[in-house]
């Protein structure tokens, strides 16, 4: 039985979980991809950081889009992760079932972090979620039957 056979056979039991499961799913990813994220640590770093500054920025750019790649970047930082969640959570539709989402980070240095720039996350942070993406929708369909 392939994946997508299971997932369908899920959709036809439980049309009436499936915005639940989907919710769970969106945020089940979008945490992952915050709990990867590295945040600056100047130990790190060849020159020393300006002079006030606060790490953050990159995980202020998750950025959710439903139907639509988000564009541009988020000024300013948040070092937890928790505002970023938050705002992807609000932001998933009441319905979530039947939409595609985009989950993208448009800082300039996303994607040399995604190749292993930080220590903090030398494997990257994206790849490694898409590699359990399959656990993340067992994980919420279990939550949800």
């Amino acid at each position: 039985m392939t994946f997508a056979l299971d997932l369908q056979r899920f959709v036809e039991k439980t049309k009436d979980k499936a915005d639940d499961a989907v919710r769970a799913i969106v945020v089940g990813i979008a945490s992952r991809l915050d709990d990867r994220s590295p945040v600056g640590d100047a130990r790190y770093w060849k020159n020393p950081p300006p002079k006030g500054y606060v790490g953050g920025h990159f995980r202020a750019n998750w950025q959710l889009g439903v139907g639509t790649i988000p564009a541009g970047e988020i000024v300013g930082v948040d070092p937890t992760g928790e505002a970023t969640q938050g705002k992807i959570i609000a932001e998933i539709p009441a319905q979530p079932a039947g939409h595609v989402y985009f989950l993208a980070n448009n800082a300039p240095y996303a994607r040399r972090l995604e190749e292993g720039w930080s220590h903090q996350a030398p494997q990257g942070m994206v790849g490694l979620t898409v590699v359990e993406f399959e656990q993340i929708v067992r994980e919420a369909v279990e939550a949800v039957q």
